[in-house]
C-alpha cells in the first residue's frame, strides 16, 4: 500500500523540487565560480544560448513578417513611397526655419539675412492661410523674436512698411504647402508629423 502511495507521490516531489531549482536559479545572485566543477557544461551553456537564441529568432521573425505583410500591400507601398517625397520637399525650408528658430543664429529681435528671408517668404509666408493679412500694408523684412504670448517660444515676424510687426506659424505655412501640392496625401501626413495644436 506504501508503495503505490510513493509512486504517486514521485511526480510531485519531482515538480516541487524542479520549482525550487528553478526560483534559485532566478534570484540566486550571479557568482563566478571557484571550481570548474561548479562550471556550467558545454552542453547546458549550447542549450541556454540556443534558447536565446530561438526565442530571439522567433521575436524577430514576428516582428519581420508583420512588417513585410504591409510592405505587401501596395496601398501601404505607395503612401510610404510619397510620404519619402513629401518628407524630402519640406525637409530643406524645415531644418532652415528650426535653425533660425532654435539656435543662437539670431538674437531676438534680429532680422533675417537677405537669403534667409528669401527662402522664408518665398517657402513659407507665400502659402500662409492669412498671407495676406499678415503683410498688410507691405514686407518689409522677416524677424526672429520671443512670442507675445509664450515668452519660451521663439517664432517669426513680419515686420510691416509701416512699422508694424505680427507672428506667424511657419508650421501652418508648412501645412498649407502640402495641402495644396499632395492633396491626397496631406491628412494622413499632417496627422502623423506635425505636432497636435499646431494649427
Amino acid at each position: 500500500m506504501a508503495a503505490p502511495l510513493l509512486f504517486r507521490a514521485i511526480p510531485l516531489l519531482s515538480l516541487r523540487l524542479h520549482h525550487h531549482r528553478l526560483a534559485a536559479s532566478i534570484f540566486a545572485p550571479t557568482r563566478r565560480p571557484w571550481c570548474s566543477a561548479a562550471e556550467p557544461s558545454r552542453s547546458e551553456e549550447n542549450l541556454s544560448s540556443a534558447d536565446n537564441t530561438t526565442a530571439a529568432r522567433k521575436a524577430r521573425d514576428s516582428q519581420s513578417s508583420k512588417y513585410h505583410h504591409r510592405w505587401d500591400d501596395a496601398e501601404y507601398r505607395k503612401w510610404k513611397d510619397k510620404e519619402d517625397e513629401i518628407l524630402g520637399d519640406i525637409e530643406p525650408i524645415s531644418s532652415l526655419t528650426k535653425e533660425i528658430l532654435h539656435s543662437n543664429r539670431y538674437l531676438d529681435g534680429e532680422r533675417l539675412t537677405a537669403e534667409d528671408e528669401k527662402a522664408v517668404v518665398e517657402k513659407l509666408l507665400a502659402y500662409h492661410p492669412h498671407s495676406e493679412d499678415k503683410i498688410g500694408c507691405g514686407l518689409d523684412s522677416i524677424m526672429v523674436d520671443r512670442h507675445p504670448q509664450f515668452k519660451r517660444s521663439r517664432c517669426l515676424f513680419v515686420v510691416r512698411t509701416d512699422g508694424g510687426w505680427i507672428d506667424f506659424s511657419y508650421q501652418k505655412c508648412l501645412r498649407a504647402y502640402i495641402r495644396d501640392k499632395y492633396p491626397s496625401h496631406a491628412e494622413r501626413f499632417i496627422k502623423e508629423h506635425f505636432k497636435r495644436g499646431s494649427g
